[in-house]
This record gives C-alpha cells, sequence and structure tokens, in this order.
C-alpha cells in the first residue's frame, strides 16, 4: 500500500484521511493532509526542524493528541511542515505492560513567509469525534477531522 492522503467533508469540519503501510506513515500523510489545509505544500521547503511528542492510551487517542501537537507548531509558532520523520514509536500497548502508546517524530520545514506561503484555512484543533486509525488494504489508514 502506498501512502498519501485525501479529505472528506463533514458537517463539523474538515475530514482528513492519511493512508500508508505503516501506521507511522498513515499518521504522517493525516498530518501532511492536515499542514496542506492551511498552505500549499509545494511553498514548503526544509530549513529547519521541530521534535513533537505525544502519548495515548490507544492508537486513535495518540494520533489525536500528535495531531493537535502539530496544530500548536502551526498556529502558535507559525512553523509549516514538508516532510515527517519518525524518530521513536511505541504503538504496541500491550509491550509497555499497559503504558500509553507514544511517538516523537522530527516535522521538517520552516517558519510561515507571508510573502511565498498564502494561508487556505485557519485550524484550531482536531477532535476525537470522528477520529480512527484502521487496518486497510494491506496497510493503515488514519481518519481525523480538523476544526
Amino acid at each position: 500500500m502506498s501512502g498519501g492522503f485525501t479529505y472528506f467533508e463533514t458537517a463539523s469540519g474538515k475530514g482528513v484521511s492519511g493512508t500508508g503501510p505503516t501506521i507511522e506513515e498513515a499518521f504522517a500523510q493525516a498530518a501532511l493532509g492536515v499542514f496542506a489545509l492551511a498552505v500549499d505544500p509545494a511553498s514548503i521547503e526544509e530549513r529547519e526542524s521541530r521534535v513533537i511528542r505525544a502519548h495515548g492510551v490507544d492508537p486513535t487517542r495518540l494520533l489525536v493528541n500528535w495531531l493537535n501537537e502539530c496544530l500548536y507548531v502551526l498556529e502558535v509558532e507559525g512553523f509549516l511542515a514538508h516532510r515527517i520523520e519518525f524518530i521513536s514509536s511505541a504503538l504496541d500497548n500491550a509491550a509497555l505492560g499497559g503504558e500509553p502508546m507514544r511517538l516523537q517524530c522530527l516535522l521538517h520545514g520552516e517558519e510561515a513567509d507571508p510573502a511565498r506561503h498564502v494561508a487556505r484555512e485557519s485550524l484550531r484543533a482536531v477532535s476525537a469525534d470522528g477520529a480512527a486509525v484502521t487496518r486497510a488494504g494491506g496497510g493503515f489508514e488514519a481518519r481525523v477531522i480538523a476544526h
């Protein structure tokens, strides 16, 4: 399964579906789809990076928490991501003795430059309502709704 993201309409916000052969790739594609709602990804260069960490009690909660951390970097720090690199992840809750699932990644991109980055949509959060992480087509799908 190759990765990518698509959009779907909902009554409460813009839906983003990320797919990939691994759960990390599906998460990354969902995040890139969320960032693409804010600004054209083709206008973003990889000039620096930001570390993002998140945890959750299950894959869906981890996805929502992690994407909200990504949105914090976007909205508060004005940082736009072009590529996502996972540094570490612990997604098997049973192997962790019941500890929350967690991940750490680098967002590669740059700070927003109004001269080059035309804002598309203002996003505040990703909600747990409508969010899901499922196996799909030999890989994974991560779905969220961005507001």
